[in-house]
């Protein structure tokens, strides 16, 4: 049996100094349900699936593979696996938080200021760009917009020369990689390249067949109908009831099924491939799944982290880079400790505990890390960054939502109200 001892904060501080290449894991997957479970992969425009052949270490011949999550969609599950650690005060990281609470329920407040459905807090850790998304951009610190206030003008500055003030702002940004497209320079500002990537993907992926159908215990047939929609957003038979346009009785939908109000069977159905050959929605069975790993450890020596002076040590980039590391490891842990439940039927689970092989031709190894191990030697790495001089915020800067940020979400809401209640389609 292969020997592998628990991870240590003193091998990765020498891993980050040193020339080793990255850590990487290697995790093989099966169907919560046993092998030969079909899972269901996510779909891409015309309800397809990321389906390729790759070529496999132990296979003479390319195999037949099937994308069942994405390099974005594991870094967002590691973020809300860091989020709800955050969440749940078993750690300290910075966060930048826009609280939309005080807008719902807004009975007190003007209709275009008032939510229909709750937002919450929307997190640096949860919005899909990271500091430099949309709704940071759009929000308010001290009455003051975020991008223009001195906190939101650091980023205008931030590069690899000069990373500090995401390191001191939102360090995942650092992590899982950045563009600020949406700041003052535009296409031109900063990017950081992901230094962290976690990829699962299924091998010897067989299409499978996708069934539809409804029984309507009602038994309502198609020649029931038209129905017409109301002037408060529901149907009704009653032509005098019906909402008119320009003297035209209004059906719901287009041509007033019962369908369209949700009712009536779903004529049962069978699909696998389209015309040009895509794996449709059908789910998939494969021989197995593997989860792939990797911390680019030069990557993270590309940063430099200055004072705020402008001068540079090789103590605080070091310090530094082990933090980011040490964060990268705690996302995989705890996202591991959280379990992998991609989305419905597609619930996976890991042949064996979470294994890290350190690249390193000289001092390479295999080591366990726990998420409690984990969290240890992020905290301590973070306390050895403060005693470096970094910056480093434990508590949310909070923002508020500009005026028209929650104009725009209110008006969505309504519309994805009234299309709700406009139209209704049949399902499984």
């Amino acid at each position: 049996m292969e020997n592998k001892t628990a991870l240590s904060i003193e091998t990765l501080r020498k891993a980050v100094a040193n020339t080793a290449c990255a850590f990487r894991s290697k995790a093989t997957l099966q169907p919560a349900g046993g092998e030969g479970t079909k899972v269901f992969p996510p779909t891409y425009a015309g309800a397809v699936y990321a389906a390729e052949q790759r070529r496999l270490p132990d296979r003479d011949e390319p195999v037949n593979c099937v994308l069942l999550d994405s390099v974005q969609s594991q870094a967002n599950r590691m973020e809300e696996a860091l989020q709800q650690a955050v969440n749940g005060c078993r750690i300290k990281l910075p966060v930048i938080e826009v609280d939309f609470g005080p807008y719902f329920p807004g009975d007190d407040k003007d209709k275009d200021m008032r939510l229909l459905d709750p937002v919450g807090k929307v997190s640096s850790l949860q919005a899909p760009h990271r500091i430099a998304d949309a709704i940071l951009r759009d929000s308010m610190l001290k009455g003051e917009r975020f991008r223009q206030s001195d906190v939101g003008k650091a980023i205008d500055r931030v590069s690899l020369q000069n990373a500090t003030p995401l390191f001191e702002l939102c360090p995942t940004a650092l992590l899982f990689g950045m563009w600020d497209s949406t700041g003052s320079k535009g296409g031109l500002g900063a990017k950081f390249e992901r230094a962290m990537v976690s990829e699962i993907v299924g091998i010897d992926a067989v299409c499978g067949v996708k069934t539809s159908s409804r029984i309507d215990p009602l038994g309502i047939q198609l020649k029931a109908g038209p129905l017409y929609q109301t002037r408060d957003g529901g149907w009704t038979l009653d032509e005098s009831e019906a909402r008119q346009e320009k003297d035209k009785l209004l059906t719901l939908g287009k041509d007033g099924k019962p369908s369209e109000a949700n009712h009536g069977n779903v004529t049962p159905s069978l699909s696998d491939t389209d015309r040009a050959g895509n794996f449709l929605a059908g789910g998939v069975t494969i021989a197995s799944a593997e989860q792939t790993i990797v911390i680019s450890l030069p990557a993270l020596r590309r940063l430099r982290f200055p004072d705020g002076e402008g001068n540079f040590s090789a103590e605080r980039d070091n310090a530094a880079r082990i933090v980011l590391a040490a964060l990268g490891l705690m996302a995989a842990a705890l996202a591991d400790e959280a379990g992998l439940d991609l989305r419905s039927r597609c619930l996976l689970y890991p042949e064996d505990e979470l294994t890290w092989e350190l690249l390193d031709r000289c001092n390479g190894g295999k080591f366990t890390l726990s998420a409690e191990q984990a969290i240890d030697i992020f905290k301590e790495a973070v306390d050895s960054a403060k005693e470096a001089g970094l910056p480093w915020h434990e508590e949310p800067l909070v923002l508020t939502p500009s005026d028209q940020l929650v104009k725009l979400v209110v008006k969505s809401q309504e519309l994805a109200a009234k299309q709700d209640g406009d139209s209704g389609e049949g399902g499984e």
